[in-house]
């Protein structure tokens, strides 16, 4: 039997909002750690590796990611952590939609084998049973194999919701496959409750399977000016170690649309001579799209809570509480979602946590920083805190991890103090160059060139004080950075 070639494509975009305030524009979902040791996007890096065996006469290949230039080295981190081969990362210059992130990645993978089989899945998608979906996977595969068509997955519904599409099975399309009939927006709570009624139809997963040389096909014959786009921004793509940039110009002038609406609900009209299948997937499978949604993914304990971090409740019931830095308290509650961070909380009744979209909207009018961005902020070289700040200053805690580098910078407004904490520093001031070693400082006036460097085995720890007429992140000029930022 032919061995299938499985190119996992995992898209690592995402804006943060539906579980902020623990997920923000500069640490959206994907990233974070909900239920074991790994976070969701090392959950989907690793979830097919029971495809990679004998008896599913599969060959895994390694990851190829697509994401946003802003988040290239924390994805790059993580993913490292769990793929020895390391993954490919697409960077794309600009956010539009899911269609030319698929197709970039069709025509990426396609470079070396245009019958490899893509296995598309978001980052920020919780599935408790693996094996499930490996077998699910393969059905896909297999399918896609044999015929010129694009699967998807529909999920059994457990209740009626209408914060997902639904999707239609039609008749038997091959085993244990099935014709995909149409897609159902979200719907109201009325019709939610036919559609899960009448066992036909399945929530849209947005996990697609199908050959590189379909999908470039099917993109181009349904969404020209998409497939056009990202074919010449994958033609001039520049290679940077393990990132792989799209052009810029060319990528951006692509439309931006969804693979549902750009492509999978016109296939089965036969233009093309491609179809849409649907294969069922029963793995208890979650998008995470609400704080509600914890209760499903995590486990409760007897009162029906879902407790992470420092929590103590007491008479308290079918709550979501979770603390990340202080201790959080409940008495006598029901049916709440209780969330703190170092600099916000969050409180609202589970079943109006997906408005949690208008309070950063409200953030984002009233100009607050907490809408994008945590207390600690990670940067490729480690992360900055901040501790305090006041008229004309700040304070701030800088974590430098070993053999990284700070760009060669100046600032224009404010003046440095470097204190060592932990670990030993080499700076660069103007001309000179020294060590700081534990319980050492330097003073860095203002329009000086400066780098922060980290030569030990041990994380650098450096408490930062600025001051001046100006403190914003934007006041840097760089002159040398090693992550080839501007």
């Amino acid at each position: 039997m032919k061995t299938l070639r499985i190119q996992p494509v995992i898209l690592a975009g995402g804006s943060g909002t539906r579980l902020w305030p623990i997920s923000r524009g500069d640490y959206p979902k994907q990233l974070l750690q909900l239920d074991d040791e790994l976070t969701m996007l090392q959950r989907t890096a690793v979830r097919l590796e029971g495809a990679n065996s004998a008896e599913a006469e599969a060959a895994l290949l390694p990851p190829l990611v697509v994401c946003g230039e802003d988040l290239r080295f924390l994805v790059a981190t993580q993913l490292n952590a769990v793929t020895p081969s390391g993954p490919v990362i697409v960077l794309e210059p600009a956010a539009r939609n899911t269609a030319p992130a698929i197709a970039a990645a069709a025509h990426v993978s396609a470079r070396d084998d245009e019958d490899c089989i893509l296995v598309v899945m978001p980052a920020d998608h919780v599935i408790a049973d693996a094996a499930a979906f490996c077998q699910a996977v393969m059905t896909a595969a297999t399918a896609c194999d044999d015929g010129e068509v694009v699967a998807t997955f529909g999920v059994k519904p457990t209740r009626p919701e209408t914060g997902f599409g639904y999707i239609q099975r039609g008749y038997a399309a091959g085993d244990g496959v099935f014709h995909l009939a149409r897609f159902v927006e979200k719907p109201e709570l009325a019709t939610a409750e036919a559609l899960v009624a009448d066992g036909e139809h399945y929530w849209n997963a947005g996990i697609f399977v199908a050959r590189a040389s379909v999908l470039m096909r099917a993109v181009a014959a349904y969404a020209p000016d998409i497939a056009a786009a990202v074919e010449k921004s994958v033609a001039v793509a520049e290679r940077d170690g393990q990132f792989l940039r799209l052009g810029k110009e060319e990528f951006a002038a692509s439309p931006s649309d969804s693979m549902d609406f750009a492509v999978m609900e016109k296939l089965n009209n036969g233009d093309a001579g491609i179809g849409a299948i649907v294969v069922p997937l029963e793995a208890q499978w979650s998008d995470v799209g609400s704080w509600e949604a914890l209760l499903d993914v995590l486990e409760r304990d007897d009162a029906g809570n879902v407790s992470r971090g420092d929590v103590v409740a007491i008479d308290s019931r079918d709550c979501v509480h979770l603390s990340t830095s202080r201790l959080v308290t409940s008495l006598g509650t029901e049916g709440l979602v209780i969330v703190e961070t170092p600099d916000a909380v969050f409180v609202a009744p589970k079943s109006e946590s997906q408005r949690v979209k208008d309070v950063v909207a409200e953030l984002n009018e009233r100009q607050r920083s907490e809408a994008a961005s945590h207390q600690k902020v990670y940067r490729p070289w480690g992360t900055f805190e901040s501790l305090d700040s006041g008229d004309r200053y700040q304070v701030k805690r800088l974590t430098v991890n070993p053999g990284a580098t700070l760009s060669l910078q100046l600032h224009y407004h404010r003046a440095e103090h470097w204190v060592v904490v932990r670990g030993t520093a080499r700076v660069t001031r103007g001309e000179e160059e020294f060590l700081l070693n534990e319980n050492e400082s330097t003073y860095l006036p203002v329009g000086i060139t400066h780098r922060l460097e980290n030569p030990g085995k041990v994380p650098l720890e450096v408490i930062e004080v600025q001051s001046g007429s100006y403190l914003g992140e934007d006041d840097i000029v760089r002159f040398e950075d090693v992550y080839k930022r501007s």
